[in-house]
């Protein structure tokens, strides 16, 4: 497993992270522990988790996964040889995110609440990657479209001094190591820049969409992650399943995430089927597995830091780890590009 550094921080992480959403939810404690085990032992030393997962949010399994993992933790050891990424939800009305269902905020005691709440579920003294997971201000967010820039609404968010304030008083306190974004715009991940310049923590890293169906990062994003070193921690490599095909005409495989929660409208938008069966045609043209195409596209590209997998069962985590055999040849991405130039992004 090959490792590139987070950042400028001088931190190591594999170039597949293994994402753990599921647990708590698709997932029983028993299965996440057998994915950790396997990433750990395929040479995977960074974990990304969220205070808000399991996904689907609920209210019954906020935190679920953290404590999954904190588990692990416990029964495994070996923290100081893990790289651990979380996150604190940014606004948001959803009533179980804060107490007496105060609407949560990116202000320093919310923050604080939330850091606290996830060492606790994961039984650690530190989090090394401690991210925003989506901005303050009103912005487009996970696909659904949102405001253009002729109509922005007031902005009424926590300036970004302030965030940045108390994650860097919790960098000294010893309790993070490392701040990142994630859902972010060029100018988000701009002004977090800016305002480090005054002393405040440095932003490492930038978790986005990245796949084959969905290359907006490369407008703007790319350019800033690879000159500012704020490289991309790259989520949904298979667009939330889509790139295996089997959803393709609407299918609805039992167990399947998008069947059980209908929450991909993401990548249900015209255009959608049409560019995954020409990534399916150029994987089967190629002998190559569809799954492992897509992984493989996105661990090659130089801005990305590491690639978030996930998996719900053993044998789709052994398929990804394979992907780490399959190179992205010059003739191969100029292929991948042409099916891009015609069909793309059509799920951003």
């Amino acid at each position: 497993m090959n490792k590139r550094e987070l950042g400028r921080t001088g931190i190591m992480v594999s170039e597949l992270c293994l994402g753990t959403m599921t647990f708590g939810q698709q997932n029983t404690q028993a299965e996440g522990h057998a994915q950790l085990d396997l990433a750990l032992e395929r040479g995977i030393n960074f974990i990304d988790t969220a205070e808000l997962y399991a996904i689907p949010p609920r209210a019954e399994t906020y935190g679920a996964t953290e404590t999954i993992i904190g588990n692990w933790l416990k029964a495994r050891r070996g923290r100081d040889k893990l790289v651990i990424a979380s996150k604190v939800v940014g606004r948001s009305s959803s009533p179980w995110y804060r107490p007496g269902g105060e609407q949560a905020r990116l202000t320093p005691r919310q923050i604080r609440y939330a850091l606290e709440g996830s060492l606790r579920r994961l039984g650690t003294d530190y989090i090394d990657l401690y991210q925003l997971h989506w901005p303050d201000r009103t912005i487009g967010l996970f696909g659904e479209g949102g405001t253009t820039f002729k109509d922005l609404p007031p902005d009424d968010s926590v300036p970004v001094e302030e965030t940045l304030g108390v994650l860097g008083d919790l960098v000294a306190e010893g309790k993070i190591r490392h701040v990142g974004l994630s859902n972010e715009t060029a100018w988000g991940v701009a002004s977090f820049l800016a305002a480090s310049k005054t002393g405040l923590p440095r932003v490492a890293s930038i978790q986005n969409a990245y796949n084959l169906i969905n290359r907006t990062f490369e407008i703007g994003l790319a350019e800033m992650a690879l000159r500012e070193r704020v490289g991309l921690l790259a989520y949904s490599p298979l667009a939330q399943g889509y790139l295996t095909g089997k959803y393709l005409d609407g299918a609805r495989p039992p167990g399947a995430r998008t069947t059980l929660f209908d929450r991909a409208q993401r990548y249900e938008k015209p255009g959608v089927d049409v560019a995954i069966r020409a990534y399916m045609d150029l994987a089967q043209q190629e002998g190559l597995n569809p799954v492992q195409l897509a992984i493989a596209f996105v661990t090659s590209r130089s801005f990305v830091t590491s690639n978030i997998i996930g998996a719900t069962s053993i044998e789709q985590l052994e398929t990804i780890l394979g992907s780490l055999d399959l190179a992205i040849t010059p003739e191969l991405e100029a292929k991948i590009n042409a099916i891009h130039q015609v069909h793309s992004n059509p799920a951003p």
